[in-house]
């Protein structure tokens, strides 16, 4: 048998790292919320995908699912919501495309990768704030396309600015 000189083939997706870049658990209207709070509070989710490279010679990137729950409750003869707590998570990885072409590579960047983000996140958010003395949020499935062709409508609807 002859050795084969050639290196094993990189997968074209590999998951350095990943981690927790930022979280915060913030309940601002403690410890008289507890008191107050008579039914589990309506959470309003924002997210968010962002992407850097790191090393500008390599296609190494950093993918960052960013997530924001805020609680909110209706108190008795107040029109604004109370807020009953604030999460905040930065959830990201490190990744390396091997042998994807450029024009191919945004759709990994803002669909595959926060896909393998999103279930990790998830337990995290689900942990603060069950911790926080609060129902655990459970974040639902996330359609990771349809965010990403909902940005991509967004960015060719913006208008171009001429130079003058």
């Amino acid at each position: 048998m002859s050795e084969q000189a050639t290196a094993p083939a990189q997968p074209p997706l590999v998951v350095n790292i990943q981690y927790a870049k930022d979280m915060s658990f913030e309940v601002p209207n403690a410890p008289a919320i507890f008191s107050t709070l008579r039914s589990p509070p309506h959470v309003n989710i924002n997210l968010d995908v962002q992407v850097r490279r790191i090393e500008e010679a390599h296609t190494v990137f950093e993918v960052t699912l960013a997530v924001r729950a805020e609680g909110t409750t209706q108190v008795n003869g107040e029109e604004k919501p109370a807020v009953v707590f604030i999460a905040d998570l930065a959830y990201a990885g490190v990744f390396t495309l091997n042998g994807i072409p450029e024009n191919q590579q945004e759709p990994i960047l803002l669909v595959e990768c926060p896909r393998l983000l999103f279930p990790f996140a998830r337990n995290i958010l689900a942990d603060i704030t069950r911790e926080g003395g609060f129902p655990p949020v459970l974040l639902g499935p996330i359609d990771f396309v349809g965010l990403w062709q909902q940005r991509r409508a967004q960015s060719a609807a913006m208008p171009t600015v001429a130079n003058a």
